[in-house]
C-alpha cells in the first residue's frame, strides 16, 4: 500500500494526520494482524487506499487510515483519522505499530546462538515484523472473553453478531471510509445490551456474566494501560473469569508485551511440544521448554508460527456447540 493510492484530497480532509518512519523494515499488515478478530471484524478494513481501523479514544470515536509509502527497508507510515477522537488516534499510531517494540536482544547473535534453527530462519525472513501495543483494554478484552473455552469460529461468529446489532458507525463511513466499518460499542453500550441477544451470538451465560463484570469496571481496567505489561496482566486476573489465558492475550496486543504465554490455550502447548521437540506436550512442559528465552517467550511463538511448521493432527476436534436456537 504506498501513499500513491490515495484518492486526491483525502490526506487534506483527515481532522488529524501524521507521517511515521520506523526506522527500519516494517510490514504494516503482519505487525497489525494480530489485532483482527477475523476476516470479517467490522472494526478493521482493507482497501485499495489502505487499512482502516475504528475505535472508541478518551475524546470520543475515531476512523484512522493508514498505508506505507517508501522502500521496504526504510518506510514512512502515513495516518489520516477522521471524528472527535482524531487526535488521540493519530497519536496513538507509532506505539500501536509498534515502536517501542525492541527486537534487539531477540537479534543478538549470542541469543539466536541458544534459539532453534526454525526460529532463526523464521526471523531472518520475517524481519518487518513488529509487536502492536494499542493501549485500548476493553476494545481487546471483550471480544478475548467471547473466546474463552469455545472455537474460533463460534467467538468471531458471536463478535460479529454483537458488532452488527450493537456496533456504531465509524465517523466518515460511506464517505471517507469503507461503509461497513463499524466501532465497537463504548463500556455502557455493552452493558445495556440484553441477555436475550447475548443468547444469540451464541455467548453463554458464564462468558457473558465475565464480560458484564469487566465493563462495569472499565474506567479501572482501562488505566492498565498505563502499567507494565506484567502487572497489567497480573490485576487483569483478579477479575472473576479472567485467567492468565485471557490476561495474555489482551497484554500481548496492549501492551506489546514479548513475553507472555497463553497458557491454556487449547492447541499451543501442543504445537509449541511438536516444533520444538517432534512430541505433544502440555502447559507446564511448554513453560519448561520456553524457559531459556524468558522475556522473549512470545517472540519465540511468534517465530514458530511463522516458521511454516505444523504440527500432525490426531484425535478429536473441539466441538461447536450452537444453542442459539434453544
Amino acid at each position: 500500500m504506498t501513499v500513491a493510492d490515495v484518492p486526491a484530497g483525502l490526506a487534506a480532509a483527515a481532522d488529524a494526520s501524521l507521517r511515521w518512519r520506523p526506522g527500519g523494515p516494517f510490514d504494516l499488515m503482519q505487525t497489525i494482524g494480530t489485532l483482527l478478530r477475523g476476516h470479517g471484524d467490522p472494526s478493521i478494513r482493507t482497501a485499495p487506499d489502505g487499512v482502516w481501523l475504528a475505535f472508541t479514544t478518551p475524546h470520543g470515536p475515531a476512523t484512522l487510515r493508514l498505508a506505507t509509502a517508501g522502500p521496504w527497508a526504510d518506510p514512512a507510515v502515513d495516518a489520516q483519522a477522521w471524528g472527535p477522537g482524531a487526535v488521540d488516534a493519530v497519536d496513538s499510531v507509532p506505539r500501536m505499530l509498534g515502536s517501542e517494540d525492541d527486537w534487539s536482544g531477540f537479534d543478538e547473535p549470542a541469543f539466536h546462538a541458544t534459539l532453534p534453527r526454525m526460529v532463526v530462519e523464521a526471523r531472518r525472513r520475517n524481519l518487518a515484523i513488529r509487536l502492536p501495543a494499542t493501549g485500548r483494554m476493553m476494545d481487546s478484552l471483550v471480544p478475548t472473553i467471547l473466546e474463552q473455552k469455545v472455537t474460533v469460529i463460534e467467538a468471531r461468529r458471536g463478535y460479529r453478531y454483537l458488532m452488527y446489532r450493537f456496533g456504531t458507525a465509524a465517523p466518515g463511513a460511506g464517505t471517507v471510509a469503507p461503509a461497513n466499518l463499524l466501532v465497537q460499542p463504548t463500556a455502557a453500550q455493552w452493558l445495556h445490551i440484553p441477555s436475550w441477544e447475548w443468547h444469540k451470538a451464541g455467548v453463554g451465560p458464564q462468558r457473558s456474566a465475565t464480560i458484564m463484570r469487566a465493563l462495569r469496571s472499565a474506567a479501572a481496567l482501562e488505566r492498565l494501560a498505563t502499567l507494565p505489561a506484567a502487572e497489567a496482566g497480573t490485576k487483569l486476573q483478579t477479575l472473576p473469569g479472567i485467567g492468565v489465558w485471557t490476561a495474555a492475550e489482551v497484554v500481548q496486543r496492549t501492551h506489546g508485551c514479548p513475553d507472555s504465554i497463553a497458557v491454556g490455550d487449547y492447541h499451543l502447548a501442543a504445537y509449541v511440544g511438536a516444533a520444538l521437540t517432534g512430541r505433544r506436550t502440555d502447559d507446564a512442559g511448554m513453560l519448561r521448554l520456553l524457559a531459556p528465552w524468558a522475556g522473549h517467550r512470545q517472540r519465540v511463538v511468534r517465530m514458530l508460527g511463522l516458521s511454516g511448521f505444523r504440527k500432525p493432527t490426531f484425535g478429536p476436534r473441539m466441538t461447536i456447540q450452537d444453542h442459539r436456537g434453544h
